[in-house]
């Protein structure tokens, strides 16, 4: 098994939305904001090479939005999926799965893409199958007023119409659940319905791709938890369980939206769970 970071795009969140009732005298000292107080995110996924399967979770925004709704959100840098791809020397095309943690727009959005004479949508990964699980389906497709301009039927649509839309199967496992793609996978319900945080042994170490759980260093500490979340009580509660197990475990976090971060382990405190040290993906995981 080979497993690479990929950059698919970086853009920019409202820093009060990402951070709920913490004060931004806090939580700008982690995350900087700019004169619109808007912060920087990325959009960072992994992708697994493992026997004849290149496994990428999650795949971004994608580009095939109107520039109206990019504008909310303030798209910077250079990176793409499509270069960062090429960049490993693979292209969209070698991909078999494409795992989701959730359907938000900013983590599936790359998966479906406009068709040649853009009168319609098609999969963006011709040779994948998309992975989700029915609960979440069923959430994102028939969305509550809450999170409807998260979930947008052409991001998901598309998937089911060709056919390469999969469930992950579900079993009593309270904690860990490993799945068909070889890697464990946590279900967490506090952001939205069922996201899914695979775990992956590599190299040795345990590596949790910890979505929007906890989306940047900044939301290390337990009352963090940003505003978007659906059931922010229930975040508190299966983020206290996850944070104890990671420093417990001596798990490494991967995330996806830290734009100047991509791996930490944790420590207690006696504040609490805090970050311990932080690493690049090459620096704990040298490329051969």
């Amino acid at each position: 098994m080979t497993i690479y970071p990929v950059e698919t795009g970086n853009f920019k969140l409202d820093g009060g939305a990402m951070f709920g009732v913490v004060p931004k005298s806090i939580w700008n000292r982690t995350n900087p904001a700019d004169s619109n107080n808007m912060i920087d995110i990325a959009a960072r996924s992994l992708l697994i090479q493992d026997g004849n399967r290149l496994i990428l979770i999650d795949s971004g925004m994608g580009n095939k939005q109107s520039e109206k709704f990019f504008s909310y959100y303030y798209r910077w840098g250079d990176h793409t999926l499509d270069n960062s791809l090429k960049e490993l020397g693979f292209h969209r095309d070698d991909v078999t799965d494409v795992f989701m943690t959730h359907l938000h727009f900013d983590h599936c959005g790359g998966s479906i893409q406009w068709n040649n004479d853009r009168t319609g949508y098609e999969p963006a990964f011709k040779n994948a199958r998309f992975w989700t699980n029915q609960a979440h389906w069923e959430w994102a497709t028939n969305p509550n007023a809450r999170e409807k301009a998260s979930f947008l039927k052409e991001n998901l649509l598309p998937m089911q119409e060709s056919g390469q839309l999969h469930f992950v199967k579900r079993n009593d496992t309270p904690f860990l659940e490993k799945s068909e793609l070889g890697f464990g996978i946590l279900f967490v319900d506090g952001h939205t319905e069922k996201q899914m945080l695979p775990h992956i042994k590599y190299k040795g170490k345990n590596i949790v791709f910890v979505a929007d759980l906890i989306p940047t260093v900044g939301h290390i500490p337990l009352p963090y938890v940003i505003g978007y979340d659906t059931r922010p009580l229930l975040t508190l509660d299966e983020k206290a369980k996850f944070l104890d197990n990671t420093v417990e475990s001596n798990s490494l976090l991967f995330f996806e939206h830290d734009a100047y971060n991509q791996l930490c382990t944790l420590k207690h405190t006696e504040k609490g769970v805090r970050l311990d040290e932080l690493f690049s993906f090459n620096e704990i995981f040298k490329p051969q």
